[in-house]
């Protein structure tokens, strides 16, 4: 069955860094687009990158652009977001998503990693 698992969230200060994994299982990784979504306290879900299948192609939200990177290593089954100059607004619960688009929802969702920007 598809399996999804976040990891790598925590607590970090404004202007720091964290790395976001998902260990993805169950499927053939390198056969399909995978995206990141965040879902902030009180809010709904919101789109932050779309990386292609093979990896070459990437998009983001413009409210993380230029800060986050989306990579994937399809030998290990591995997708992964480099988060750089973080703050207090990038709060949220963190999902990697197979599939998907900027506007369409992916077909399985991991459980989340907490990600806290607080001083």
């Amino acid at each position: 069955q598809v399996q999804l698992v976040e990891s790598g969230g925590g607590l970090v200060q404004p202007g720091g860094s964290l790395r976001l994994s998902c260990a993805a299982s169950g499927f053939t990784f390198s056969g399909y687009d995978m995206r990141w979504v965040r879902q902030a306290p009180g809010k709904g879900l919101e789109w932050v990158s779309t990386i292609n299948s093979l990896g070459y192609s990437t998009n983001y939200a413009d409210s993380v652009q230029g800060r986050f990177t989306t990579s994937r290593d399809n030998v290990h089954y591995t997708l992964y977001l480099q988060m750089n100059s973080l703050k207090p607004e990038d709060t949220a619960v963190y999902y990697c998503e197979r599939g998907g688009n900027r506007y369409q929802r992916g077909d399985y969702r991991g459980r989340g990693t907490q990600v806290t920007v607080s001083s």
